[in-house]
């Protein structure tokens, strides 16, 4: 093995092992980890025809006291239940999850980087319906595979700040749609904005399917804008206001539901609404976040059908960085992790 953990990117690097469990009439087999990474599927497979597949997406960290950390893993997997269960598939079991991606750490453990690095070995949960029908019908049948990779920054530029441009004119998801649940068709949905977006020097801003007046998501993660509010506002002092869109078309994010808690820990008032694209104007950072990016900061985002550019400086702003620096110091073992979101070992 030769790696260069200083230069890893969001990109998949071959590990030794995956895991894998199958699900027959209605029967979960027990994981285990094979040196085999393909996966052999029926052609007819109701998971390759009509899209009854889902995934997650999680970290371990190796702390700066040695110890490694799994970030809300049972989030994880309460949210691929919840994804399976919203798809017709059968769920995978809360246990049978979090043993496979304990057996997937187990197995490549040596993919792990080291602490100085900043680089994380990322977990690919995958659950697939493998049930052979050509009907149009939900299968049963499953195959669920743990794929671990060691990962740096999902975006190049990590947390320097992006640009990103407003998109009003193709859905990624629906209102009452598959948007709350992680399942490939909602990105495969959304390649067409993205990447017209980055032939631009952009990333996406997605605004809502119904109205497109409304911030759903920034790339494919949620949104963040920090606001503040002089004193004197609702009868307080200055404070920072956390806004974050309120939707039924966005996956609900483990890591922006973790950085809410931190916020009115900090003071701030967290609020979760629609939230205008003109809004941009009144609020000072603005950010995606999510497992992969954490916090991404956006220094601009462009809004074509108006010709206006909203700017939020060249580098993160103070709220930001101190948001990202606290989930941050929790992950890798820096500070208390008092809500015992970090699974150890």
């Amino acid at each position: 093995m030769n790696i260069d953990w200083n230069k890893l990117t969001f990109h998949y690097t071959e590990t030794d092992y995956i895991v894998r469990a199958a699900c027959k009439n209605g029967v979960w087999e027990h994981p285990y980890a094979t040196c085999d990474k393909m996966i052999p599927i029926h052609a007819a497979a109701t998971g390759l025809h009509y899209g009854q597949e889902c995934f997650e997406g999680l970290k371990a960290f190796r702390g700066v006291d040695g110890q490694v950390r799994i970030f809300r893993m049972e989030e994880n997997a309460k949210r691929m239940y919840h994804s399976a269960e919203g798809l017709l598939m059968t769920p995978v079991p809360i246990e049978l999850f979090c043993e496979a991606v304990l057996l997937a750490l187990e197995k490549n453990i040596d993919f792990l980087p080291p602490y100085e690095t900043g680089a994380t070995l990322y977990f690919r949960p995958l659950l697939v319906a493998t049930t052979a029908d050509i009907s149009v019908g939900p299968g049963k049948d499953c195959e669920f595979v743990v794929v671990p990779t060691p990962i740096g920054p999902y975006f190049p530029n990590g947390f320097k700040g992006m640009p990103a441009i407003v998109n009003r004119t193709i859905d990624r998801a629906a209102p009452q749609g598959t948007g709350c649940w992680k399942v490939g068709g909602n990105y495969a949905a959304s390649f067409r904005a993205s990447e017209a977006a980055h032939a631009m020097g952009y990333e996406c801003m997605f605004t809502d399917a119904k109205t497109h007046k409304y911030i759903d998501e920034c790339t494919a993660s949620n949104f963040i804008g920090i606001k503040h509010h002089e004193s004197g506002v609702e009868n307080r002092e200055s404070y920072f206001e956390y806004l974050t869109p309120r939707s039924t078309a966005i996956l609900p994010s483990i890591t922006n539901d973790s950085l809410m808690t931190l916020a009115r820990e900090m003071g701030m008032k967290v609020t979760r609404r629609h939230i205008r694209v003109e809004e941009l104007a009144d609020i000072q950072e603005a950010a995606a976040c999510g497992t992969a990016c954490v916090i991404s900061p956006l220094t601009k985002v462009y809004d074509p059908n108006n010709n206006i550019t909203y700017s939020f400086g060249d580098k993160p702003g103070p709220v930001l960085t101190k948001l990202y620096h606290a989930l941050q110091d929790i992950q890798y073992g820096r500070t208390e992790d008092k809500h015992n979101w970090c699974y150890r070992l």
